[in-house]
């Protein structure tokens, strides 16, 4: 039921991926258009987040389609990173092409560009449709789990937010004639753009690097593994990271020497999989104290502080005998 459900997920993003980039691409190709006819930046701004979008759109496509690959002796864990690291060159171009618009925004409060109000406000309110079906689209799919889908959501959102601009910007200039409110509003939304963007990096790269999940705390880990488990006196050389979707964790684990050794390892991984959604877990257990410049990985304060404590009295007490 697990597998039905995951590979029905998989299918859903690719075909919501699929179609947005349709969209993405044919809008993309009319704003550019509209933009070098009209003069509006403000359509150029849109039509240039467009194309990373088309770009950021195919590679998260590819993506999911890579990460379907099952694993093999070379990659271990299949494909599954090329989801992150798709979203981290995703950032990283959103983050490019809105220098490119602030610099061209910036130029235009110096040489001012005429612009015609009326062409650019009907593609705006074409691209605004086209940039709502496309959100609309990926916004249905895990975007919460998925990383990858959530970067190509972040892109369509920056172009949404741009044909709004694009259209008061289209207003504004056919009721009065200021054309510096079309690099005006471009700068205001290549700031929101930015946010996202640089969230959207520091979340990539953080997974990049094997950092930690946020939703899981190593250290309360290890103590909850403690207390619910009888057996087990110390957590330590606790590892965690994520692979694509999935939390991997490799830890070792002091325990009381047990009368079923099997049934207490069992035990160990239903709880990680029970209370932190790790199905993929290394546990070596072990019956004596740990020794090692690693063993605090995973331990509190207090537990690290009562370690060491107890490791140099051990080796005070060796080398007096």
């Amino acid at each position: 039921m697990a597998h039905t459900h995951s590979h029905s997920e998989h299918n859903g993003n690719r075909s919501r991926l699929a179609a947005a980039f349709g969209v993405t691409t044919l809008f993309m190709v009319a704003e550019v258009a509209g933009g070098l006819i009209s003069g509006s930046l403000a359509l150029l701004a849109d039509a240039g987040h467009m194309l990373t979008d088309a770009a950021a759109l195919l590679m998260a496509l590819l993506a999911v389609q890579f990460a379907r690959r099952k694993p093999n002796a070379r990659h271990t864990f299949g494909l599954l990173r090329l989801t992150t690291l798709a979203a981290f060159v995703n950032a990283i171009a959103l983050l490019v092409i809105t220098v490119l618009i602030v610099w061209e925004a910036l130029r235009r409060f110096y040489q001012p560009q005429p612009v015609q109000g009326g062409l650019m406000l009907g593609i705006a309110i074409a691209g605004l449709l086209a940039n709502l079906l496309s959100f609309w689209l990926l916004h249905r799919g895990s975007a919460e789990q998925n990383l990858n889908v959530r970067a190509a959501a972040l892109h369509v959102l920056g172009d949404l937010l741009g044909s709004v601009g694009a259209i008061v910007a289209a207003v504004i200039i056919m009721y009065t004639g200021w054309t510096p409110i079309d690099p005006i509003l471009s700068l205001l939304v290549s700031l929101l753009v930015v946010r996202s963007a640089w969230s959207l990096l520091r979340e990539s790269l953080h997974e990049l690097l094997e950092g930690a999940p946020g939703n899981i705390d190593s250290a309360k880990l290890a103590r909850e593994l403690t207390r619910n488990i009888d057996e087990v006196r110390n957590v330590h050389h606790l590892h965690v990271w994520q692979v694509g979707e999935k939390p991997v964790l490799t830890l070792h684990v002091q325990v009381i020497p047990p009368y079923d050794h099997d049934g207490l390892l069992q035990r160990i991984h239903q709880f990680l999989h029970q209370h932190y959604q790790i199905a993929h877990a290394t546990v070596q257990m072990e019956y004596q104290p740990c020794s090692g410049p690693d063993c605090e990985l995973g331990m509190d304060a207090d537990a690290a502080h009562a370690h060491h404590d107890h490791a140099a009295l051990e080796g005070h007490a060796h080398h007096s005998h």
